[in-house]
């Protein structure tokens, strides 16, 4: 089977097992999920969620942040792990939101990536979640579970393998599908533990699958 095909036949399984899918990291404004995608690096969603209710009732804007210091930026983030880069990225980041984009979150690709803490991953995410562009966020589930269908082959780079999923997954569907591979990251296809394949809706057709 084609990797093309392969990919259009997973999307729609995927779809089917996770109808109702969605980023994990709570936001109600742009800004906070650039601030939230900061802070989610090596720590997990549920802790980011948590950590930035706090980080908002002391500072409810961009504005607020931007004029933080750096210091009591970190004492609040302290739990998200690597506190005082990411204090620095987020304060550097809300500065130039307020400086140059008049407190708005841009929603340009390169213009994102421009500013602190920003990479592929996360330009990525904002341009598909907020701006509902076409986007494929490659995190650790995305591309352990890509390697493991068969779709990329023992590519563990993020930019290759997002440049190799855009040759094959529909526009409209990178970002949908990205969201769900996080969904069957976590229930089924783990990391930790040995994957659950005989409850996995892709045994069938997976490269690695055990039950075949």
């Amino acid at each position: 089977m084609r990797k093309k095909d392969l990919a259009i036949l997973i999307i729609e399984r995927l779809k089917k097992e996770y109808p109702d899918t969605g980023c994990s990291l709570e936001y109600d404004d742009a800004w906070k999920l650039l601030v939230s995608v900061r802070l989610a690096a090596q720590c997990t969603d549920a802790r980011v969620n948590e950590v930035v209710k706090d980080l908002y009732a002391k500072f409810p804007d961009v504005k607020a942040l931007a004029n933080a210091p750096v210091e009591e930026i970190e004492k609040i983030v302290r739990p998200c792990g690597l506190g005082h880069g990411k204090a620095k990225d987020i304060s550097g980041c809300m500065k130039i939101l307020h400086e140059k984009y008049d407190g708005k979150v841009p929603d340009d690709f390169d213009k994102l990536m421009e500013l602190p803490g920003v990479g592929r991953k996360s330009a990525n995410l904002i341009v598909g979640d907020v701006f509902g562009k076409p986007a494929i966020v490659t995190d650790t589930h995305c591309i352990r579970l890509v390697n493991r269908f068969g779709l990329v082959n023992n590519e563990k780079d993020p930019k290759k393998v997002e440049m190799a999923l855009w040759k094959i997954i529909p526009p409209e569907e990178g970002n949908d599908f990205c969201h769900r591979l996080v969904d069957h990251g976590r229930a089924v296809c783990t990391a930790r533990t040995k994957p659950y394949c005989d409850k996995c809706c892709l045994n069938d057709i997976c490269k690695s699958s055990t039950v075949k």
